[in-house]
């Protein structure tokens, strides 16, 4: 026999009866590569491939396989199609170059490789209630910070906003600054002795000292004003979006972004914000829930179901929503509390 086979396009094996049969394929519409019958990529390049006699010369087969997740190349030797080399030599190869096919195309299927990870539900955590205590039934909460014993509370509503200083054990205020209209105040957070206070539409933020509640300045920023929090270095900012800011708290520059996703799904309408132990707290507009966040990645690691909180009938309006969180970095006591609300909590997580 004198034959000789040199390709120099891409061809693609779909079945090997009793020789191998080499097509060439058809290209793929999103990068003109050629597509296996799973519609993975498969390519087989051949790198010799030549008989002119009962002596071959055997190369071997170069595959390839890709898709937006995955690649895998392999190479498998070549042997002989049209040989006078024994028949149970050529079926065996067939069946080698069919299995080496099969999981070359398989592995790249999105979600089947053996060491891709499996996104997990986060744990959901319940509660129990240690503490309540009397709230103002008028106070519409947008931030609360604990400090110094007490609570730090903004307030928010054209009109009605403020920032005030709340004796927990009584509900009293004790100090308190308006924040005169059309502003409407958000969310606040205390850093290096600085009480810093977002307003909802108007993208600037008052900053007063923590003590006093002078007014020792204002910053702005782009976008809505939601929550805001620190990590002790920078400010940490929602705005109703899946996306959460760190800002210098210098200068006020954006330094990096995280979008908050639960697997795959974003999570929108960020609320309040406190960082607690290394997370993101972060509440879910109308939602009786708390996200635990990764700062680093935005991955939610944890849900804190706080539903029944209060009794049914204690609060009627559509927007005393839950909302206000606050941390004890000296105890390790978690608070919460909402909009309208006639009571403030420390609850205990539980595991569910």
């Amino acid at each position: 026999m004198n034959y000789s086979l040199r390709h120099a396009g891409v061809v693609c094996i779909k079945s090997t009866h009793n020789a191998l049969n080499a097509k060439r394929m058809h290209s793929c519409h999103r990068c003109g590569l050629g597509k296996s019958e799973t519609g993975s990529h498969l390519t087989v390049t051949p790198h010799v491939y030549e008989e002119s006699s009962p002596d071959v010369k055997l190369g071997a087969l170069r595959l390839s396989c890709s898709d937006e997740n995955s690649s895998m190349i392999s190479y498998s030797p070549l042997t002989p199609m049209f040989s006078t080399a024994s028949i149970k030599i050529r079926r065996g190869m067939a069946v080698l170059f069919l299995l080496l096919g099969f999981i070359t195309t398989s592995s790249c299927q999105p979600g089947t490789g053996p060491n891709l990870p499996v996104d997990k539900n986060p744990p959901v955590y319940g509660y129990e209630i240690v503490h309540s205590w009397p709230h103002d039934r008028d106070a519409f909460t947008q931030g609360l910070v604990f400090n110094g014993g007490n609570f730090l509370e903004s307030t928010g509503e054209v009109g009605h906003s403020s920032l005030r200083r709340v004796a927990p054990e009584t509900g009293t205020v004790v100090q308190k600054v308006d924040v005169p209209p059309p502003y409407f105040a958000e969310g606040i957070t205390v850093l290096k002795g600085k009480i810093y206070q977002l307003t909802w539409q108007h993208q600037l933020g008052f900053i007063y000292d923590a003590l006093t509640f002078e007014k020792a300045g204002e910053f702005k920023y782009t976008g809505e004003g939601w929550g805001l929090a620190n990590d002790g270095q920078s400010l940490i900012l929602s705005d109703g979006t899946n996306k959460i800011r760190f800002l210098d708290a210098d200068n006020f520059q954006v330094t990096r972004t995280i979008a908050v996703l639960d697997g795959h799904t974003a999570v929108v309408e960020i609320n309040e914000l406190e960082y607690v132990q290394g997370e993101i707290y972060a509440n879910i507009w109308h939602a009786d829930r708390i996200a635990r966040i990764d700062p680093k990645t935005g991955k939610v690691v944890g849900w804190i179901n706080l539903a029944g909180l209060l009794a049914p009938g204690e609060v009627q309006d559509e927007e005393a929503v839950l909302n206000g969180i606050a941390y004890d970095e000296t105890s390790g006591r978690l608070f919460v509390t909402g909009k309208l609300w006639p009571k403030l909590f420390e609850i205990r997580l539980t595991q569910k």
